[in-house]
């Protein structure tokens, strides 16, 4: 009950001392006297310079009333204060908010939690007021604090708990609209203020989510549910923080974030992580995506050491954040996400081979074994974020980061890879490799180009096909899918899944274009170089049917989409040399990898000879494909790739009628006006690259098979340079007399008349010209490798004579091969007449 004081000492004091006293009653349970409360606001209407006084006495009764626990007359000097507050927007408010300020404050510190409501109802009722000058001398430091530890509530009433946290929120949240749309006075972004606005945000929005994932899938909350419950309220204060956020900023509000998931251990599981950067994503604006997606890249590297499943989470949560940045603004952070994230594949794959090195029998084994799952969850979840940004990505950023990754393969005996594997040996390169060609896969998927130049640029087809001949089958299996996601331009790919006969291919509805020059000038350039390693990934030994069925898919993708009459004899021509190399066996393949390769080329002839409707053709294939279901089953695919299929002993004595022969295909072709005359020149996968004479080709652990592969078929040997010396003084006089011709009339006149020879010579090099310029490449190819194997076998020839020192030699002969020198071989000894020296 207030002091109250006579009638004269009334009259001497101020009058604004007397209207406050007079809205106070004398029992607080009246509440306040309204008729004094609006002679009290009348007056500090009419006399604004009294406020700052009226506002000093009301706080001076507030806090006597606090220290005596008077609650009633506490809550009346609030009301008074809050109408005063919205009546008053004068200039001189700013000493009166001041006191009203140290008011709030004073119910804040007290330890009754209805005051510390009321206090924050006064904050947020003043804190939506709008002031027409603001004040650039007041802070809010202690409010934040305060409010942020009324957010951590852990009273033992769980309604008065709650009702704490909530009041805690709406206070952060009216700290957060006083400050934050003044642009001087952006105290509010301070670390300091962030670190902790920002976690007692999260503390309740995750506590509720606790209790949700306990009880089940929580409901859409009502309008009552999203002022009671503290998770809806935190996170809609959450939200308009971030919406309030700019580019200088946004990584204050952001990094509180992590420190509040790392200290909590919320990375695993990451379900609320996930949920907080979605929140993030969607609240900021979209051209302050890429901060985030850069903080979240820092933050991984900050915990490249940590347990694989702490990786993962931060993974999948960028993850997220790049599914919705990439609907936006991205920004330059393309190549440090993939940068990032391929170095962080290679620290995975290094954990993973060391701890697999590393391991023991016993307990340290499941260990280790429980570890490596983690790991290839790391990996996993790299590669779906590489493969959801790149798939999300511009056609030109992605054919960018289609090089990026593929410089970063490494390929055994070149250096032109970008990746350290010094540390990973051999396990973990082969590893590293099928994760980079797995990425590829996912970024190369749904990427469609006008024009397979675009799709498959020299710089980038040449890299890409060199893992296509590594012993590795699973390799050349992402190769190759690589490949087909970026030939097939019509989406006929899943048309011709799986290697079988099909009856009739117009079933299948094929969509294609006609060829376009750009396509045609792409298989003059690359066409050779496609057939080759198609022909040699038939013959590797390690094929399983998913090589061949991708081998299939290949020739017929090539055939729908690149193929003009030249490309579809040159693959005609592949086939039939693939069977040839099946019947003659030359690198002594096992006897399923054999009836692999003629069910392959069955199943492609049918293909192609019903694309391109020769009805001749087609009948040929069909009656050798019948006849191989009665006689030879094993050669068609639905056989020779099904469980426990009975296969032959040998090939050689099987009849001509099963198989496909060049002849009938060849007039069954020219009679449809195809030109065939290449058909009758036999495939010879060409070279791309020679190595110099001074060195040896490489051969890794891992053998890359292009040097072995020609080597076998004694394509080219090393530079051979054969010199001969004739020693003029060794020479008997009669030899030279023996071999001297007859000095005649007729032998001078043919001398001196030199006309004709010219005319023979000028005819021989027309002739020569015109072959090379109109000639098939691949018949010169094949007519120079004749004559280099012809070279090859006479110095074999050569070096296996026995040397015996002749009595009076007539000249020495030197020959220097790759690595050796021969010397001093008698000349008379060899024979040689059809030798061609270069």
């Amino acid at each position: 009950m207030p002091t109250r004081v006579c009638c004269c000492c009334s009259a001497l004091r101020p009058r604004y001392k007397r209207l406050v006293d007079n809205i106070f009653p004398e029992d607080p349970k009246d509440g306040l006297v309204k008729t004094d409360m609006e002679k009290l606001t009348f007056y500090a209407v009419s006399a604004p310079e009294k406020l700052d006084r009226i506002g000093s006495y009301l706080a001076e009764r507030l806090s006597r009333d606090v220290v005596r626990h008077r609650s009633g007359y506490v809550l009346i000097a609030m009301e008074a204060l809050d109408q005063l507050l919205m009546a008053c927007h004068s200039q001189s408010i700013k000493p009166f908010v001041e006191s009203f300020l140290h008011m709030v404050a004073k119910l804040l510190e007290s330890g009754e939690p209805k005051l510390q409501v009321l206090g924050t109802n006064s904050f947020v009722k003043f804190a939506n007021i709008e002031e027409d000058t603001p004040s650039y001398h007041r802070r809010y430091d202690f409010f934040v604090s305060r409010f942020s530890a009324m957010c951590h509530s852990c009273h033992s009433d769980p309604e008065i708990r709650t009702e704490i946290r909530i009041a805690g929120i709406r206070g952060i949240q009216g700290v957060v609209r006083k400050t934050v749309n003044d642009e001087l006075r952006a105290t509010i972004w301070e670390p300091q203020h962030m670190d902790k606005i920002v976690p007692s945000l999260l503390f309740n929005m995750q506590k509720i989510e606790e209790v949700d994932s306990r009880i089940g899938p929580p409901s859409s909350p009502s309008a009552t549910d999203k002022e009671e419950n503290p998770a809806v309220l935190a996170e809609n204060c959450f939200r308009e923080l971030l919406g309030r956020a700019t580019f200088g900023n946004m990584n204050n509000a952001v990094r509180p974030v992590f420190a509040h998931l790392d200290h909590h251990k919320l990375w695993d599981p990451n379900e609320f992580a996930v949920h907080c950067f979605k929140i993030i994503m969607y609240s900021i604006q979209a051209q302050y995506s890429h901060h985030v997606i850069q903080e979240i890249l820092g933050h991984l590297d900050a915990r490249k050491k940590d347990a694989p499943r702490v990786r993962a989470g931060i993974i999948q949560v960028l993850l997220e954040a790049v599914a919705i940045a990439a609907k936006g603004s991205i920004g330059p952070t393309v190549l440090e996400v993939f940068n990032t994230l391929l170095k962080h594949l290679r620290l995975s794959v290094e954990f993973e081979a060391n701890d697999l090195q590393g391991g023991s029998v016993g307990s340290v084994n499941l260990n280790t074994s429980s570890k490596d799952n983690d790991e290839k969850i790391v990996q996993n979840a790299i590669i779906q974020t590489i493969g959801f940004f790149g798939s999300n990505l511009p056609d030109y950023q992605r054919s960018e980061i289609m090089m990026f990754i593929m410089g970063k393969v490494p390929v055994f005996g070149t250096s032109t890879h970008t990746l350290d594997i010094s540390q990973l040996g051999d396990l973990g390169t082969r590893r590293i490799q099928i994760m980079l060609l797995r990425s590829l896969l996912m970024v190369t998927s749904g990427y469609k180009a006008k024009t397979i130049v675009t799709a498959l640029p020299g710089s980038f087809l040449d890299p890409l096909l060199s893992p296509s001949l590594m012993e590795d089958y699973e390799l050349r299996q992402l190769v190759l899918e690589v490949m087909h996601n970026l030939m097939d331009r019509h989406d006929n790919r899943a048309k011709l899944r799986g290697i079988r006969i099909i009856p009739d291919v117009a079933d299948l509805k094929i969509k294609r274009e006609k060829i376009c020059r750009q396509d045609t000038s792409f298989m003059k350039k690359n066409g050779q170089q496609l057939y080759r390693h198609i022909y040699l990934g038939c013959k590797e030994e390690d094929n399983v049917q998913k090589n061949y069925e991708l081998l299939y898919t290949s020739l017929a993708l090539i055939t729908i989409e690149l193929a003009n009459e030249e490309v579809v004899i040159d693959l005609i021509r592949l086939a039939i040399a693939l069977q040839d190399s099946a019947i003659i066996n030359e690198d002594n393949l096992p006897m399923f990898h054999r009836c692999g390769i003629m069910a392959l080329v069955a199943a492609y002839l049918n293909f192609v000879s019903q694309m391109i409707a020769v009805p001749a053709f087609c009948q040929h294939v069909s009656k050798v494909i019948e006849i191989r279901t009665m006689e030879a089953p094993y050669f068609l695919p639905e056989h020779i790739f099904r469980d426990k299929c009975m296969l032959p002993k040998s090939l050689e004595k099987h009849e001509k009628d099963l198989y496909f022969l060049t002849n009938k295909i060849a007039e069954s072709l020219g009679g449809s006006g195809y030109s065939v005359e290449r058909l009758s020149v036999p495939y010879v996968p060409q070279v791309t690259a020679l190595f110099p004479s001074s060195k040896k080709p490489l051969k890794p652990r891992h053998k890359h098979k292009d040097e072995d592969r020609l080597s076998r078929r004694k394509s080219i040997v090393d530079t051979v340079s054969i010199q001969v010396d004739i020693l003029s003084n060794n020479v008997p006089s009669d030899d030279v007399v023996s071999n001297t011709e007859e000095i005649t009339f007729e032998a001078l006149k043919k001398a001196i008349d030199t006309s004709g020879m010219e005319e023979q010579e000028k005819e021989k090099r027309r002739l020569v010209i015109e072959k090379f310029q109109k000639a098939p490449f691949e018949e010169i190819a094949a007519q120079c490798e004749s004559k280099a194997n012809l070279l090859h076998d006479r110095l074999a020839q050569i070096l296996e004579l026995t040397i015996r020192p002749p009595p009076s030699p007539s000249g020495t002969l030197t020959i220097t091969s790759g690595h050796a020198q021969y010397q001093s071989v008698p000349v008379y000894e060899m024979k040689f007449p059809d030798l061609c020296v270069y």
